[in-house]
C-alpha cells in the first residue's frame, strides 16, 4: 500500500519567508546606513575639502603687480616711465599639458629659446594658481595670431601689463641703469610674495640699488573664471602699493653738456655739488639705450654692444681704474703742509728730472729743461713733477699713503650705485701682499705723481675735489635728493667732516689759489679765455698708458691712438664760492689742458651763467613731476585703461715726458 504524500507545510514555509525577509530588510538597512554615512561625512567631515576643490574650478586668487616707482632729476623731469604693453600670462593650473602647450606657441608667439627656459624657471618657483608672464610687449601681429586660436589654449591669455620706458635713450643709462626680467639665479633669493605677479626687477644702477623703494606692494583679487581660466567678473580686491618715486640730484642740463662733451671719445665726467655731496651729473661715454634690456635684448644686439671694442657697457665713471696722474697734486701739497715737511715758502730747484741719492736712474719732469726754482704755488700752476719728486721722497710711502686714504682714495666712495671699484692706494703691506715682494723706493718716487700702482675712479678724483673745495670737509656723494611714497628712507646732504687736517686752516685758501693759478697762468691758461663773472680752481694731468723706457723721450708718432696718455682735468667753480667740482677723463686724449679741460669749463658755465634763467629741457613730449601731480590720475593708471660688463683697468708706470 502507498505511503500518503504529506500534504504542503504552510507554518514551515511562513517563518522561512520571515527569516528571508528580515535578512533582505537587515542588509537594505545595513546598506541604507552605510550610506547615510558616507553622504554625512561627504557632506559634514569633508565639507571643506570639497568646498575648496568646487571654488578652485571656478574661484582664482590673482596677484597684481604694483606699479614700479618713477624716477626723476632734481627738477623733475621724468627719467624712468612706465607704459603699458600686452603680454601673454599662462595660470599653470589652467593648463593640461604644459610641454605641448609652450611647443605649440612658439610659432604663435614667436618665443626664443630663453622665453621659454625663463618661463619654466619661474613655473619651478611659482604656486600652480600664480599667473606667469610667458612673453612680454607682443606686436600687433602676434596677438592676431594667438586671437585666432585662443580657444585651443586653455589657461593661456593676453593681459595688459606695465613695463619700464627710459625717454633719454642713452643719456642717463649708466646712473639709472634698467631693469630686466627676473632670471633664474634671482627667482631663488627674492621674496615670492614680495614679488608675485611681477615680471621685472632692477638690474643695474639706481634701477637695483633702489629696488625695495621702487618695487612697491603687491595686491590680489579673487575673479571667477570659466573652464578656460577666462576671468568672467571680479569678487574681491586687495589694492597693491605702488612703489616709491625717486628724485635723483642730477641735473638734466649739465648732464646734456657733459654727454655732448665727449660725444665721439671714450671718457667720464663726474660733478658733484661740494656743499651737500649730491652727483649734479655722472657720464660715461659711450653710453647704450637701456631700453631693449627690459623684455629681454636679441641675442646679436647684445653681443655687438658686449664685444665693441669701445666698451658701452662698461660704467667708466664708476668702474674704471687709471692712473689719476697730475690731478692728486694739490691733495698730496695738502699732505705735505699737514706733516710740516714744507710751507708755502719752500723752494726745489728742477732741472728737469730727479733721482734718488746713490742711483742714478732719472725720474722725469714733463718738461725737459725743467722748470728752475719753483715753490708750492708754482708747481701746482705749471705741474712741476720734480717738486713732487721730492715730497714724495721726504713723506714716504707710508705717511703718503696715510693722508691720501682720507680723501677716499683705495676705497669706495659709499655712492649709492651697485658694482663701484675701490681702486688702488698702494702700501708696502698692500704690495708684499699682492706680489709678494717689499717696496722699492722708486715705486714712492711714481706714486707721488699719480702713476705706478696708483689708480683711481674719476668718480673718485671728483670727490677729493669737492673735498679740497669745501676746506677738508669729508662727504658722501649721493645720487638720492628725496624719495616720496609710502616708504621713509632719509638722506643726508650735509658734510661728515671725516677729514681731520691739523695744518692751519687758511691753507685750503691757499690751494685754491694755487689752483687758480692753474687757470691763470698754468697749464690750463687756455680756459681764461671768454671767462668771466667768476673764476675756477682746477688742475690737469695726464695719465701714462704706455711705458718709456729709460732714457727715451715720449714720442707721439710711435705710438698706436690707444697707447696715448688720457687726458684728466679736475677743478670748481666759482672759486670764491664753490657750487660744483668736476673730474673729467678722455681716455687716450693726450693733453689735460686741451682736451680734458673744455668740457669742464663748458659746465661750470652753463651752472653759473645759464641754469637759472635759461635752463636746458627736453624736447617737448617729455613729462615732468608737475605735470604729472596735476593729472586727475596717477599717468600709470591712466595708461592702464586706454650684462656681465667687461673691465677695462688701466695702469701706467713710471712717469711721462709728455706735458700737461
Amino acid at each position: 500500500m502507498k505511503r500518503p504524500i504529506p500534504l504542503k507545510n504552510a507554518q514551515q514555509e511562513a517563518d522561512l519567508f520571515r527569516r528571508r525577509a528580515w535578512l533582505a530588510g537587515s542588509m537594505v538597512v545595513v546598506c541604507f546606513l552605510v550610506l547615510l554615512g558616507r553622504y554625512g561625512y561627504l557632506q559634514i567631515m569633508q565639507y571643506g575639502h570639497f568646498t575648496t576643490e568646487s571654488n578652485n574650478n571656478r574661484i582664482k586668487l590673482q596677484a597684481i603687480a604694483p606699479s614700479r616707482g618713477y624716477i626723476y632729476d632734481r627738477n623733475g623731469i621724468l627719467l624712468a616711465d612706465n607704459h603699458p604693453v600686452f603680454s601673454a600670462v599662462i595660470t599653470p593650473d589652467d593648463v593640461p599639458n604644459m610641454e605641448a602647450t609652450l611647443l605649440r606657441l612658439v610659432p604663435v608667439l614667436n618665443l626664443t629659446l630663453d622665453d621659454v627656459q625663463r618661463f619654466r624657471a619661474r613655473v619651478k618657483a611659482a604656486s600652480k594658481l600664480e599667473t606667469i608672464a610667458l612673453k612680454l610687449d607682443l606686436d600687433d601681429g602676434q596677438i592676431a595670431r594667438f586671437s585666432e586660436l585662443s580657444h585651443t589654449f586653455p589657461g593661456v591669455r593676453i593681459e595688459t601689463k606695465m613695463t619700464r620706458f627710459y625717454p633719454h635713450g642713452d643719456l642717463f643709462a649708466h646712473v639709472i641703469g634698467y631693469v630686466g626680467r627676473i632670471n633664474d639665479k634671482e627667482i631663488q633669493t627674492l621674496d615670492k610674495v614680495a614679488y608675485a605677479g611681477t615680471d621685472l626687477i632692477g638690474k643695474i644702477g639706481i634701477e637695483k640699488y633702489y629696488e625695495n623703494l621702487l618695487h612697491g606692494t603687491p595686491g590680489y583679487q579673487y575673479v571667477e573664471a570659466n573652464a578656460h581660466g577666462e576671468v568672467l567678473r571680479q569678487l574681491g580686491k586687495t589694492e597693491a602699493k605702488r612703489g616709491n618715486d625717486l628724485y635723483l640730484s642730477i641735473d638734466y642740463g649739465l648732464q646734456k653738456i657733459a654727454h655732448e662733451q665727449l660725444a665721439g671719445r671714450r671718457g667720464a665726467i663726474v660733478a658733484i655739488d661740494p656743499r651737500t655731496g649730491e652727483i649734479l651729473a655722472f657720464v660715461s661715454n659711450p653710453s647704450f639705450d637701456p631700453n631693449p634690456f627690459i623684455n629681454g635684448i636679441k641675442s646679436k644686439a647684445y653681443a655687438a654692444l658686449r664685444d665693441d671694442p669701445d666698451q658701452p657697457l662698461y660704467n667708466r665713471a664708476l668702474q674704471g681704474l687709471y692712473p689719476p696722474g697730475s690731478t692728486i697734486k694739490p691733495f698730496e701739497g695738502m699732505g705735505g703742509l699737514n706733516y710740516s715737511l714744507i710751507d708755502w715758502n719752500s723752494k726745489v730747484y728742477d732741472p728737469g728730472y730727479f733721482h734718488l741719492p746713490g742711483d742714478s736712474h732719472k725720474f722725469r719732469d714733463w718738461a725737459k729743461r725743467g722748470h728752475g726754482t719753483v715753490d708750492l704755488d708754482k708747481a701746482i700752476a705749471q705741474s712741476c713733477d720734480t717738486f713732487f719728486y721730492v715730497l714724495g721722497y721726504r713723506m714716504g710711502i707710508e705717511r703718503m699713503h696715510q693722508w691720501m686714504t682720507q680723501f677716499g682714495f683705495g676705497s669706495k666712495t659709499g655712492v649709492d650705485l651697485p658694482g663701484e671699484k675701490a681702486g688702488v692706494y698702494p702700501s708696502p703691506d698692500w704690495k708684499l701682499k699682492r706680489t709678494k715682494k717689499n717696496w722699492l723706493p722708486g715705486e714712492t718716487i711714481s706714486v707721488s705723481i699719480g702713476q705706478g700702482y696708483f689708480v683711481a675712479t674719476p668718480l673718485q678724483i671728483a670727490l677729493a675735489t669737492a673735498i679740497t673745495a669745501n676746506q677738508g670737509q669729508h662727504l658722501v656723494p649721493h645720487l638720492l635728493r628725496e624719495t616720496r611714497g609710502p616708504v621713509s628712507f632719509p638722506v643726508q646732504n650735509r658734510p661728515d667732516k671725516a677729514l681731520l687736517f691739523e695744518g692751519k686752516p687758511d691753507d685750503w685758501l691757499r690751494m685754491r689759489e694755487a689752483m687758480v693759478g692753474t687757470i691763470q697762468h698754468g697749464t690750463a691758461a687756455g680756459l681764461k679765455r671768454g671767462l668771466y663773472g667768476y673764476r675756477i680752481a682746477g688742475k690737469t694731468g695726464t695719465a701714462q698708458v704706455k711705458s718709456i723706457a729709460q732714457g727715451k723721450r715720449y714720442n707721439e708718432s710711435l705710438l698706436t691712438d690707444r697707447q696715448y696718455d688720457h687726458a684728466w682735468f679736475m677743478g670748481f667753480a666759482p672759486a670764491d664760492d664753490p657750487q660744483i667740482a668736476v673730474a673729467v677723463l678722455v681716455e687716450n686724449g693726450k693733453h689735460g689742458s686741451s682736451t680734458a679741460a673744455p668740457p669742464a669749463k663748458a659746465l661750470f658755465d652753463y651752472l653759473v651763467h645759464r641754469r637759472d634763467h635759461d635752463p636746458i629741457r627736453p624736447q617737448s613730449g617729455s613729462l615732468t613731476a608737475g605735470q604729472l601731480d596735476s593729472m586727475p590720475t596717477h599717468p600709470a593708471e591712466a595708461r592702464q585703461t586706454t650684462t656681465t660688463t667687461t673691465n677695462a683697468t688701466t695702469t701706467g708706470t713710471t712717469t711721462t715726458g709728455q706735458d700737461e
